[in-house]
């Protein structure tokens, strides 16, 4: 049991290299229909071809190399303990696996295979593959292997693998085969049904739930709405019913991929955010994120290495891999904050500028004031700055006064004032500006006398932006031209009430009544903001007002709806002169009046604004980067061999329920400890293993797998002794204690996967993939190398068939029985492969332990001759 730890736990090692290896992304960009381009980031591997190659191989090495090292090692000579082990492990994984997954889903859930075609095939070959062991050994050649059957065993291998990628990309037979599509009513798109809707006649059927919004264009098949690693894309038959309104990119197919992977991880990033915020809205942001962190990685869809690793490492007391993550990573932020030093030398060194960079003022004031600020510094010093006016549209003597001097800051003054005289007129005229300028920076001790400045000292004080004051010069001659500032202005989503700056320009004289409303365009009136109608009232003199327009915040990843406002004709109620009739004014007013109408108010160029609402910019950044961080490959693998060793000898907490608010480390148990003090041993032996940094995770790979294989050629010695002690035969030994030991990680990994994930896929269909690959791999390799070996020395290869073939008969026919419940209990009464109601859960677990039971019964009594085998 000891050396079955030992396995475990190198496993782990071997698992978390093959998730680096398949986590391996790459950036590919993706052209939309407007010519807009984006990068996104997918995966390189395959998530079918990766669970059927190097997960499969992870998760069966010990059986695998088990039987090629007993070949090897018995001169080539077929051996009971490794095929033994191989059916036994078939048998437990099968039959004690599921039985078990389907009884631990809570009650009055169920969870349903999600890729049907995948699990077909797999299911197929994992039956084949026993009655093809049962053809070659007792009725193509009976009790000879010949070389083209090994080989032929082996190469069933890839065949496998590209059939199952086949119906994973829906290619050849399967892109023609009926679908169903619905329309999402929150999204406009279109989703593509699989497994739980059976094909019409036409083929394709359109189930519209709701009506398509008007920009909604976005059109991807969906299977995956629920995960983010599907790779089904449908691509010809979704051009199809969209039109063809697909990106263009130099392969379609990747596109519509990288699209729907990118959009589904956003989508659920997304929903996770929005739940945090309401459930914690008192929260900051960076809180709303490491929890958001912790609940993505949680929730998402996890792959196979995943389960095996957090299965084995909460067993061996190594603690819980998703909450020592959590953790850590708040324990780095913590120390990088408090780490971060201050910005710069304010606290040694004056900064000396313009208090604000624009000022304005009416015509008529007189005198304008601005100030000079000086902050920081020591305290100590006087400084002496110069200012001068500038020319600008305004000119010197006809629109202000020239001015220059010197301010003079005094230890501990921080600010000072200049004035500058602004000359009035009455002529009509646009608005005019003109610059004063801070120069000649001088500093001086406290007594006032210069100093001068030292080679290699830090300045005492330095003049800083804005060196420059720009002023405008407003004309009170006109009642005004209303204008926003600009023709269109861009939001975040996330603004909330957003204010909007009406300038009244070229006068201020009166007061003015200026309308406005708002107006639909893309942004839908009540969804994407508030509408408004309203008036704003411009006192005489004033020149700058306010309006306030409330956008809703759907959180949307990528947005661009726009709508407007609009300005209406402006009304002037108090213009500065009597309201007389014209028959009762003189002369004089008469000409007042006419020059009165010629500076009326009205509308200037910008009268209506186009807003446009866009995602919240630093939203999309947050999501951006938790898409990144919630890459698992980053939680399981390690960078250098210092934190292997740590962790190797650190004890964590390997129970409790993950949830998200259980996301901060719990203290070890009891349990944690003494397994941690068991298998201490072989943690810090595996730590010398190299980190999954490494050549992205081959040299832990190929490290691992050679200390895999050592560790079972001794496995099998003691088997086999300890068959001889207790008076077993190898089969017996392989068929119950071996392949039980072998199992263990499995059978914990495929109940937390069966728990955690939404679908059956992760503890159902890999069981299935699995014992495929264990005869092509396990059987096929061991019997080609020897039958290739007799067939050079001009021998054969010969295998008893004996208790292997009757052992493979027996699981074959329980496999079948298997199956067909798996399938039964896809109906709706019961509604999917695990879970359901209490009895029919209660009644399939019982029914698929007991066929495992009746296995090694027979198996048992077939060994002992008890009764006729083959």
């Amino acid at each position: 049991m000891y050396m079955f730890l030992g396995v475990s736990i190198i496993a782990d090692r071997f698992m978390a290299s093959i998730e680096v290896i398949t986590s391996q992304e790459k950036e590919v960009t993706i052209t939309m229909p407007n010519g807009e381009t984006s990068v996104a980031t997918v995966r390189i591997w395959n998530e079918t071809v990766s669970n059927l190659t190097l997960m499969a191989l992870g998760s069966s090495a010990p059986e695998i190399l088990l039987s090629v090292i007993e070949v090897c090692g018995h001169h080539f000579n077929a051996g009971e303990l490794g095929p033994g082990t191989i059916v036994g492990s078939a048998a437990f994984n099968m039959f004690v696996i599921i039985g078990l997954c389907v009884w631990v889903i809570p009650e009055g859930e169920t969870r349903k295979i999600k890729h049907l075609r995948v699990f077909f095939i797999t299911a197929f070959w994992s039956i084949f593959a026993y009655i093809w062991l049962y053809l070659i050994l007792s009725v193509i050649s009976p009790g000879v292997v010949e070389v083209w059957e090994a080989l032929v065993t082996l190469l069933y291998f890839p065949v496998c693998v590209i059939l199952a990628w086949i119906a994973d990309r829906r290619l050849l037979f399967y892109k023609y085969m009926g679908k169903r599509y619905r329309a999402d009513k929150r999204h406009g798109i279109v989703v593509e049904t699989e497994g739980d809707l059976t094909p019409i006649k036409g083929g394709v059927e359109m189930i519209t739930d709701g009506k398509f919004p008007p920009r909604g264009g976005a059109v991807m098949p969906a299977e995956n709405c629920g995960g983010t690693q599907d790779r089904t894309t449908g691509a010809a038959a979704m051009a199809t019913v969209a039109g063809g309104n697909l990106p263009n990119s130099n392969s379609t197919m990747v596109n519509v991929e990288s699209n729907k992977e990118l959009d589904e991880s956003r989508k659920e990033v997304i929903r996770i955010l929005k739940e945090l915020k309401q459930k914690y809205p008192d929260k900051e942001l960076d809180q709303l994120v490491e929890l958001a962190n912790y609940y993505a990685l949680l929730h998402q869809q996890k792959s196979r290495a995943f389960y095996r690793i957090q299965a084995t490492r909460m067993m061996i007391g190594a603690g819980n891999v998703l909450k020592k993550h959590a953790a850590d990573h708040a324990r780095r932020t913590a120390v990088v904050d408090e780490e971060t030093p201050e910005d710069d030398d304010l606290g040694v060194c004056s900064r000396i500028a313009f208090e604000s960079a624009h000022s304005q003022c009416m015509e008529n004031c007189g005198i304008l004031t601005l100030a000079v600020v000086c902050q920081g510094g020591l305290g100590e010093s006087t400084f002496y700055v110069d200012y001068r006016t500038e020319d600008g549209s305004a000119n010197a003597g006809s629109d202000y006064e020239y001015s220059e001097g010197t301010l003079v800051f005094k230890p501990g003054e921080t600010r000072k004032e200049m004035k500058v005289g602004i000359i009035d007129d009455d002529i009509f005229e646009e608005d005019e500006h003109f610059f004063v300028r801070l120069l000649n920076l001088r500093v001086g001790d406290a007594e006032g006398m210069f100093e001068s400045d030292e080679v290699g000292t830090a300045p005492k004080g330095r003049l800083v932006e804005p060196l420059v004051a720009t002023v405008t010069i407003l004309d009170d001659d006109h009642a005004g031209i209303f204008t926003f500032s600009e023709r269109v202005l861009r939001v975040s989503e996330s603004v909330g009430t957003m204010e909007v700056t009406v300038v009244r320009n070229s006068g201020a004289r009166g007061t003015v009544i200026l309308p406005y409303h708002t107006e639909a365009g893309t942004a839908k009136a009540g969804d994407d903001f508030e509408d408004a109608r309203g008036e704003l009232e411009f006192t005489n003199d004033q020149t700058t007002s306010t309006l306030q327009i409330r956008i809703i915040d759907d959180e949307e990843y990528e947005k661009h709806e726009n709508f407007y406002i609009v300005l209406e004709e402006p009304r002037w109620l108090k213009r500065g002169i009597s309201d007389l009739a014209e028959g009762q004014m003189s002369t004089e007013e008469e000409e007042a009046r006419r020059i009165a109408e010629m500076g009326k108010p009205i509308l200037g160029e910008h009268s209506r604004l186009e807003v446009v609402i866009e995602e919240s910019y630093e939203f999309k950044s947050t999501v951006d980067k938790l898409i990144k961080k919630t890459n698992l490959a980053l939680v399981i693998g390690t960078h250098s061999w210092r934190e292997q060793f740590v962790e190797a000898v650190t004890v964590s907490a390997g129970n409790g329920d993950d949830d998200e608010e259980g996301r901060e480390e719990r203290l070890p148990s009891c349990y944690d400890y003494v397994m941690h003090f068991v298998t201490v041993f072989w943690k810090v032996l595996f730590a010398c293993v190299p980190p999954t940094e490494y050549w992205n995770g081959w040299a832990c790979f190929f490290v691992s797998i050679t200390v895999i294989g050592l560790l079972t050629a001794v496995i099998g010695d003691l088997a086999s002794h300890f068959g001889c002690t207790v008076g077993l035969r190898d089969t017996v030994t392989a068929v119950v204690f071996v392949a039980l030991g072998t199992s263990i990680p499995d059978t914990f990994a495929s109940k937390v996967a069966a728990t955690q994930d939404q679908h059956a896929d992760a503890s159902v269909g890999n069981v299935t993939g699995s014992n495929a690959v264990n005869v092509f791999l396990g059987i096929g390799v061991a019997w080609s190398v020897a039958a290739v070996y007799w067939a050079a020395q001009g021998k054969q290869f010969r295998v008893d068939p004996g208790s292997l073939a009757f052992s493979v008969t027996l699981f074959t026919i329980f496999a079948f029985i298997a199956m067909g419940v798996l399938l039964f209990r896809r109906r709706p009464s019961i509604g999917g492969e695990l879970g359901g109601p209490k009895v029919p859960r209660l009644l399939t677990s019982l029914l698929f332990l007991g066929l495992w039971f009746l296995y090694i019964f027979f198996s048992s009594l077939e060994a002992y001759c008890h009764i006729q085998g083959f």
